[in-house]
């Protein structure tokens, strides 16, 4: 089944021995993935570990490189690169063997379907490539009422070429709204058959993984208005002013994985409405456990969800007016060639006093490191104070919303430097690291939220959203 082929493999950390055995100098060749191991790619393609270190005159399965070309032995009458491919928002089996000119038995044998159905966004897909070979880009829709002749007259074809590279039955077997394909310069057609009211959708940040960030971008048809939700969360879209819209949604890091329905509504200026929905793949964070002891009363619903309830207050509001433009900085004073003392990650799995692994880590820790401002806190983003003040868990705590439903927190400080209804610029100073609140000792434990959900802060410093 092709959800069990997508899980990631742990890396195998052994050296294998194998017999010497010629290398295999013919067959397609896989290019190597982030993520990806050999025990991975063995079990992907249905080959042993031995014949795949064979085939490439390999003996240690541990010396692997992202785009590192890899023969892939035993699949007969296959030739060219495997390249990998995401499936998109709006993609379908049938599009995309009519876009790649894959043959559909190839294409099932690669990726182990057994049901179109199975093709989830998110998921990772092996096409075959051709040197000489390239994908169609000329897309094109059938229209109500429209007939195979009169769609090809309309792209300067005919319909029995048509037929042939859209694999279909007969010049008689298409349905309004059918994404086709040909040869051709590509159009500004969407890539994958939507409703009219979407003249695109994607989503920019695949593959989804607990504690990430979603961004759900959609071209709308002129007047439309969108509305959606990704699994139970709400979505709140926002205008880029080139006519796109775009709603970023973080992905709680308990989140269960496996597949969401995304969908999505649009109201037209006429009065009707129109939806698309499909299920999107959200993968594990793959996070490491933690066993901590703290104060009883600290971890105390009683003391704990009201708490929890007052900063799920605070960070509910979407403002509509983005403050921040490119990544995210350091709150934390670096020394140039240096990297920050981390003390814990986002996400870490946590049991207190002995519980289960019930908690996780919401932020990323930073301890003090550097002679040099050793105690400085910076906001992370331009933005406005909502909260500077005292709470019981996370101690002296300030919150800064940078609109859209993005906000950053800062917990644990000695000292607040700034105050409620405040504009802060990034690189700001706004307050001291400490030791207050639920602590082993002093840091700063940093936070992002997008829209009512703690993601990786990581992810906002590498990556600039939208």
């Amino acid at each position: 089944m092709l959800k069990r082929t997508l899980i990631i493999l742990a890396a195998i950390g052994f050296l294998f021995t194998v017999r010497p055995v010629a290398a295999q100098t013919t067959g397609p060749v896989y290019i190597v993935q982030a993520g990806d191991t050999l025990s991975s790619i063995a079990e992907r393609f249905n080959v042993t570990m031995a014949d795949l270190l064979a085939a490439n005159n390999m003996t240690n399965a541990n010396l692997l490189d992202v785009g590192q070309q890899l023969v892939i032995p035993g699949l007969q009458g296959v030739t060219g690169t495997l390249d990998t491919e995401v499936v998109n928002f709006g993609d379908s089996f049938h599009s995309l063997v009519r876009r790649t000119q894959v043959a559909i038995p190839l294409l099932r044998k690669l990726n182990r379907i057994v049901s179109p159905t199975e093709l989830y966004v998110g998921a990772s897909m092996i096409i075959p490539k051709q040197d000489n070979a390239t994908d169609l880009s000329n897309r094109f829709t059938a229209l109500a009422g429209e007939s195979l002749l009169e769609l090809a007259v309309r792209q300067n074809t005919d319909p029995w070429t048509v037929t042939s590279l859209n694999n279909l039955n007969g010049t008689w077997d298409t349905l309004p709204g059918d994404v086709l394909y040909d040869q051709g310069q590509a159009s500004d057609q969407p890539a994958s058959g939507l409703p009219s009211a979407f003249v695109s959708a994607q989503i920019t940040t695949l593959p989804l993984k607990q504690g990430g960030t979603g961004e759900i971008m959609i071209r709308p048809a002129e007047g439309a208005t969108i509305t959606g939700s990704l699994g139970a969360y709400s979505l709140h879209f926002f205008p880029l002013g080139d006519g796109r819209l775009v709603a970023l949604q973080g992905i709680h890091a308990m989140l269960d994985p496996g597949v969401y329905p995304l969908h999505l509504d649009a109201a037209l200026a006429d009065g009707t409405r129109q939806s698309f929905e499909q299920m999107v793949i959200i993968n594990s964070g793959n996070y490491p456990k933690e066993s901590l002891l703290v104060s009883s009363e600290l971890i105390d619903p009683a003391v704990t969800d009201p708490e929890n309830k007052q900063v799920a207050d605070m960070i509910s509001p979407t403002t509509a007016t983005r403050t921040w433009q490119g990544s995210f900085n350091l709150p934390v004073y670096v020394v140039s060639g240096s990297q920050p003392c981390i003390y814990d990650w986002f996400g870490v799995r946590r049991s207190f006093n002995g519980s289960d692994y019930i908690y996780f880590h919401s932020g990323i820790d930073y301890g003090v490191c550097f002679a040099e401002h050793p105690f400085d806190i910076y906001a992370a983003a331009p933005g406005k104070v909502i909260f500077a003040g005292p709470l019981t868990v996370r101690g002296n705590a300030t919150f800064i919303d940078h609109g859209w439903g993005v906000y950053s927190a800062y917990y644990h400080q000695k000292e607040i430097d700034v105050t409620v209804g405040q504009q802060v610029q990034a690189g700001q100073l706004i307050g001291q690291i400490g030791a207050t609140g639920r602590v082993t000792g002093p840091h700063l434990h940093w936070e992002i939220w997008v829209n009512g959900i703690q993601v990786d802060p990581l992810d906002w410093l590498n990556r600039i959203y939208p």
